[in-house]
């Protein structure tokens, strides 16, 4: 073998290494960021797991985007604000609930996965938010804004207060329930029914306390609602 071969055969070598464990770094990433659907194992029809604890699933003082009176169809989606699984979720969200406007109930349960270092703060600004009737407004910030303060490891309650003035909300008042105990606990007590309901990641979505499949696309999240609706 002449010597300029052996070179050449060696760097192609490297290169399928390389890629190989490229593809291996890749395909760990999406396993462990991929979120998991609870009520069962992999692979099984959604439309058979057990009906969720209603108790659980919603709560008196549970957010609701959108209250139906006598709707026979509730959505409720365990979400982090600050994982990029959720905001791709988002305009699924927002379509259906375009869509099925006056005609079910969406719920939001608040999910900070440990990993993130601000998914809890943004939760409890959003939470003080709701409690100045701008619940929407701090919802839809949070995921149009996410790439500019998601995955920073130092605090992003500052960007989370500016957020509060831009929707000309009582500072004050914001700042205090922001970061009282009690919202604190408030936040935790929606992961709490989250780990009772079997929620590993998020975003995970239940229709009528059924899980749907993760990440469910407009197609099949819209089919689930119309076989209750119908139903």
């Amino acid at each position: 073998m002449s010597k300029n071969l052996g070179i050449t055969l060696g760097l192609i070598l490297v290169a399928v290494i390389g890629m190989g464990l490229l593809i291996a770094i890749d395909d760990r990433d999406s396993a462990t960021s991929a979120p998991a659907a609870p009520g069962g194992p992999a692979g099984q029809d959604p439309t058979t797991a057990p009906v969720a604890p209603a108790e659980l699933l919603v709560r008196e003082n549970s957010r609701y985007l959108d209250q139906v009176e006598e709707s026979p169809v509730t959505v409720v989606e365990f979400l982090d604000f600050e994982c990029e699984a959720c905001r791709a979720q988002f305009p699924v969200m927002e379509q259906i609930r375009e869509d099925y406007d006056g005609r079910i109930n969406m719920v939001i349960r608040y999910f900070p996965l440990p990993g993130h270092t601000n998914s809890e703060p943004a939760a409890a600004a959003v939470e003080a938010a709701a409690q100045q009737g701008a619940l929407e407004e701090m919802y839809v910030r949070m995921y149009e804004t996410q790439a500019e303060w998601g995955e920073s490891q130092e605090s992003q309650a500052e960007v989370f207060v500016g957020f509060a003035e831009d929707l000309g909300l009582d500072m004050a008042e914001f700042v205090r329930t922001m970061e009282s105990p009690e919202t604190l606990e408030r936040v935790r007590s929606d992961f709490e029914d989250g780990v009772a309901l079997g929620v590993q990641g998020t975003p995970t979505i239940f229709v009528n306390g059924r899980p749907t499949p993760s990440m469910p696309t407009y197609e099949v999240l819209s089919a689930r609602i119309d076989a209750e609706l119908e139903g």
